[in-house]
């Protein structure tokens, strides 16, 4: 019962709130870390497309990327989580709902998305991405972009997929290249606003405040 109500509070409270990217990452960067000001600069860049940017809702990347959606008049909303540790919501939230149950809080974080944006992190991190990753390949989730930054950090990961893991076929080569690999903010935010007009027909009325639609361009 606890967690059916979980998935009614979230389902309740993040349907009407459009279009969204989420971005992964880890919660233990501070401010003055790169891969903070990095989260920060491309959901600025992803808001100003008119996507509502979804993190975990705590410090660290995901306070990063609500704030960098703050930064341009963007909207963001963050599916918080109860830790002993690290988790609280952060202040650059519009919007937040708290989860017990990681599972739950991962559904809502993926169903309401039109694209990923995996910064560096740890455990969390890696268990997001590879889910999504799996969602995609899968054919759960349609073929959404999936994007990783920080690839100093990623670069280890990445080999082990290339040289290991397609040479030994527990994946097709194919898998690999469904990961966009970029440092390039404006690269990362073009990709995901064409992918969500091309393959999903998305369009959005300017000016200022831009909002999505469903249908043909």
């Amino acid at each position: 019962m606890r967690i059916m109500a979980e998935f009614v509070r979230g389902f309740r409270k993040l349907h009407f709130i459009g279009p969204c990217v989420t971005v992964f990452g880890s919660a233990r960067f501070e401010e003055d870390h790169r891969y903070y000001r990095l989260a920060r600069e491309v959901s600025g860049q992803i808001a100003r497309h008119g996507f509502t940017i979804m993190t975990g809702g705590g410090p660290g990347v995901m306070e990063a990327a609500n704030r960098g959606a703050r930064d341009v008049g963007g909207r963001s909303v963050g599916c918080n989580i109860v830790l002993p540790v690290e988790q609280e919501p952060n202040p650059y939230v519009d919007d937040f709902v708290t989860f017990r149950y990681f599972f739950v809080r991962k559904v809502m974080l993926v169903k309401y998305s039109y694209a990923f944006v995996a910064m560096p992190g740890g455990f969390g991190t890696m268990d997001e991405i590879f889910e999504t990753a799996t969602l995609i390949q899968t054919g759960k989730i349609l073929d959404f972009p999936l994007v990783l930054m920080g690839l100093d950090y990623w670069q280890p990961l990445i080999e082990f997929v290339r040289n290991r893991m397609i040479p030994e076929k527990t994946i097709n080569p194919e898998d690999a290249t469904r990961v966009i690999l970029t440092d390039d903010p404006e690269e990362a935010a073009h990709c995901v606003r064409q992918c969500a007009m091309d393959r999903f027909g998305l369009t959005y009325e300017e000016p200022v405040k831009k909002r999505w639609f469903l249908g043909e361009r």
